[in-house]
């Protein structure tokens, strides 16, 4: 053998293999896609802020006829105002760009007024013009988000506290300037295709994990899943991989990380356009947590970064090679307070029929794991810190995803600006459930997650940490919402559980 092959072969031995893994985001870096806003912000006075006479011919030249105005409330219905290209331009020249909507918008759960809400008064919806997008599903239309304002100022202010918009950017903006932290979020956003919904539902295929029968050439379920992919990338969302998953007819998208406000307009309308190009094309797509007793149910796991903004983080004191100092002390903050907003990411009784041990759901202890699939909080790409992050399971596609990241990034923030120490240790190979009870002592696994809805309702109200950050009143009238949609949702007694199956689906 040459000298020159045994130093090549040394040197190969010895030296470390890159262990750095993923594409790089940062807060700095990642763009929203809003592809109408551009066109929108050229045109825009930049002192008065009032858009000039050329905007109406830019949304124009984009294809648009029609804008959404939209707004999610406390039940995760969708609502929307269709307005005229026209007369959205003449709104955007007056002093507060908005439209007016009844101050009941946030207390009706479908017909229902909830206790705590009135029939008088108006808010503006004042439009956030950088969330502008087209709308890829339905051509000619472009969406806008927005916030509730009072329509005069109330102990002199305008903002609405229950707005959950309004909410998540304030919490967000504390964090940033008090704590000197940011957030990206990335989702994976699960769903049903279903071929019929009655008199029972029905799914159009059962070829499980990742099988490339799923996409079968010629077959509906591979045009509505490349026309979702076309029109996410019209809309201006990057769109990383789709796949099938587990239960009959069940699919996942990935959807890349963006701040927390952007993250979570950009889910509200990724599901807007799943649940239209089904349509399109004769299916109806569901978001229900558990439609089959014997398969798997339907998530919406949030990967959430923590990204410090005065240098990196030093490593933290426990976890030196797979934490930072900012990241230790979000997850001993979630550790301690995910129970708490568990009502937020679990918001309807059947939520709690997926969230069962062992079936890699993310169980029912507040627990963490070095990408671990069966517990409630997995670390990602722990070694490679440019890429790191935390997967929270505990969600699913029936939650307003603005209450879902305002309660995470609260029990985060809480664990940050206290500077708890993180005690919960990772649980190895086995999940929470599957430790002896001594072992889950040993680890710091003490907390139980709630087991169902209304265990979750009491868990936030007792937690004065949570309702501190989040807002006692937001808290309240949360819980008094939710409680009339359980009521709603679940009709005991008077039908079927085929039919609350069809209902549960043509809601969400």
């Amino acid at each position: 053998m040459s000298s020159a092959t045994e130093t090549t072969m040394h040197a190969t031995t010895h030296s470390s293999p890159p262990v750095d893994f993923g594409i790089r985001y940062s807060p700095t870096t990642v763009s929203p896609g809003t592809i109408a806003a551009d066109a929108i912000l050229a045109h825009t006075h930049p002192t008065s802020g009032v858009p000039g006479p050329g905007l109406s011919q830019s949304l124009e030249g984009l294809g648009v006829k029609f804008v959404r105005v939209q707004w999610v409330d406390f039940s995760n219905f969708v609502h929307c105002r269709v307005l005229t290209i026209s007369h959205f331009c003449k709104l955007l020249r007056t002093s507060r760009p908005g439209t007016t909507v009844a101050k009941v918008v946030l207390g009706l759960v479908f017909l229902t007024l909830v206790e705590g809400f009135g029939v008088t008064g108006e808010y503006v919806f004042v439009f956030d013009l950088a969330t502008v997008r087209v709308c890829g599903y339905a051509p000619g239309h472009a969406a806008v988000f927005g916030y509730f304002q009072e329509k005069y100022p109330l102990g002199g202010r305008l903002d609405v506290p229950l707005c959950p918009r309004t909410n998540l950017k304030r919490i967000v903006k504390y964090v940033a300037e008090e704590l000197k932290t940011e957030f990206l979020v990335g989702f994976e956003t699960e769903f049903i295709l279903l071929t019929t919904t009655r008199p029972s539902i029905r799914a159009p295929n059962n070829h499980g994990w990742s099988r490339t029968a799923a996409f079968a050439s010629g077959t509906s379920e591979l045009k509505v899943l490349e026309e979702i992919a076309d029109a996410l990338a019209t809309s201006g969302i990057e769109l990383q991989m789709f796949h099938s998953e587990v239960a009959p007819g069940q699919y996942e998208v990935v959807t890349g990380p963006l701040r927390p406000l952007e993250a979570a307009d950009a889910l509200v309308h990724t599901r807007e356009t799943i649940y239209n190009i089904a349509s399109k094309h004769g299916m109806h797509a569901t978001f229900a947590p558990k439609l089959y007793a014997d398969s798997c149910g339907t998530g919406a796991h949030a990967h959430i970064s923590v990204h410090s903004t005065t240098g990196p983080s030093p490593p933290s004191e426990h976890h030196p090679s797979t934490l930072t100092t900012h990241e230790s002390r979000f997850l001993a903050g979630l550790m301690r307070h995910l129970p708490s907003i568990i009502a937020f990411t679990l918001p309807l009784p059947q939520s709690y029929a997926r969230m069962k041990d062992g079936i890699w759901a993310g169980g029912t202890w507040a627990c963490w794991g070095d990408e671990h699939k069966d517990v409630s909080v997995r670390l990602t790409n722990a070694h490679s810190p440019q890429t790191r992050n935390f997967e929270v399971k505990t969600i699913d596609g029936t939650a307003n995803p603005y209450l879902v990241l305002a309660g995470i990034i609260s029990a985060g923030l809480i664990g940050v600006r206290d500077q708890l120490e993180l005690t919960v240790k990772g649980c190895g190979e086995s999940s929470g459930a599957g430790l002896s009870e001594a072992e889950r002592a040993e680890k710091g696994i003490v907390r139980r997650l709630p087991l169902d809805v209304e265990s979750a309702r009491q868990y936030l109200l007792e937690d004065p940490k949570i309702g501190e950050v989040i807002g006692e009143e937001v808290v309240r009238k949360y819980v008094a919402a939710n409680k009339a949609l359980g009521r709603l949702i679940v009709q005991q007694g008077t039908e079927s559980e085929d039919e609350a199956a069809v209902r549960l689906v043509e809601t969400y």
